[in-house]
């Protein structure tokens, strides 16, 4: 019921309308954003910012018959945390670490980096992925790798080459 009057005011361009989808959705709005940024979380208000006016000028392609409203907010909090994800990671490795906020929660932190790591991972094969792994991770030099698996060195160099370029070729899509 409320939703159906939140989509007739946004519909209307009425701001009555935008009060009260901020009264009922900026908690999941900000949680589906603060969640797909990560640490990039000083552009997470600007993000939210966004999913409302994304919304307000989007609503007339919001079709009941399809989704609920609150599934089609989720879905565009989601998609345009991804766009910022996307715009603004390169910018974080200019960041100043002073400057950068952390999130209190540790675990939660270490768990969200675990993710991004694993999904940016995903697109290598098996074993490039676990040379990345030992690499990237655990800290292995490349000799310790090429003794460890039997590999040539510049066969290891080569591989984690080819991977690093596979990844900054996904990232930037």
């Amino acid at each position: 019921m409320q939703d159906e009057l939140i989509i007739k005011y946004i519909k209307k361009k009425k701001e009555k309308g935008m009060e009260l989808l901020i009264d009922n959705y900026r908690g999941i709005i900000t949680a589906i954003v603060r969640r797909h940024l990560g640490v990039l979380i000083n552009y997470e208000e600007e993000c939210v910012d966004d999913v409302l006016l994304s919304i307000w000028d989007n609503i007339k392609s919001f079709d009941n018959s399809k989704n609920s409203f609150k599934n089609w907010i989720c879905a565009i909090s989601k998609y345009k945390a991804i766009d910022y994800k996307k715009k603004y990671l390169s910018k974080i490795e200019y960041m100043d670490m002073s400057e950068t906020i952390y999130y209190i929660d540790e675990q939660l932190l270490k768990s969200e980096i675990e993710e991004e790591v694993n999904d940016i991972l995903s697109h290598l094969n098996e074993s490039d992925r676990t040379l990345f792994k030992q690499h990237y991770l655990e800290g292995h030099t490349l000799k310790e790798i090429a003794f460890k698996h039997n590999i040539s060195v510049s066969n290891i160099y080569n591989r984690i080459s080819r991977g690093r370029k596979k990844i900054r070729e996904r990232i930037s899509k």
